[in-house]
């Protein structure tokens, strides 16, 4: 039985989150928006299951999230809610805000390498 309150409180959550971007999501976001990285259509702050994922692109179910310094007390939680997600079949894969902000372009290189097999299957 689904729960439309639940889901319609996610969506206004993930709505209000896209208007407060961190620094590190607003710089990944200018490159990954409009289908910039190799044609990849990516959605930010998109409700996936019950979690709210930074960066999801649909067609290849990959998920990239952005962690800033609060995630270094979360880490069982990530870890969680990566296995949850997973089990829902979307890769998800973690950067540090510091990465995104110091090198966009390896940021960049890997999302797209790890986007590409799950583009083609």
């Amino acid at each position: 039985m689904r729960d439309d309150g639940a889901v319609d409180r996610l969506t206004n959550f993930a709505r209000q989150m896209r208007k407060q971007p961190s620094e590190a999501e607003q710089k990944l976001w200018q490159s990954l928006r409009n289908r910039q990285l190799q044609d990849l259509k990516f959605r930010r702050q998109f409700p996936v299951g019950p979690f709210i994922a930074d960066f999801a692109c649909e067609e290849c179910r990959l998920i990239v999230e952005v962690d800033g310094e609060q995630h270094a007390d979360a880490m069982s939680y990530d870890e969680h809610r990566t296995q949850k997600l997973s089990e829902l079949d979307w890769q998800v894969i973690r950067f540090t805000a510091s990465d995104v902000v110091r090198d966009l372009d390896a940021v960049l290189a890997t999302i797209f390498r790890d986007a590409l097999p799950r583009q083609n299957s």
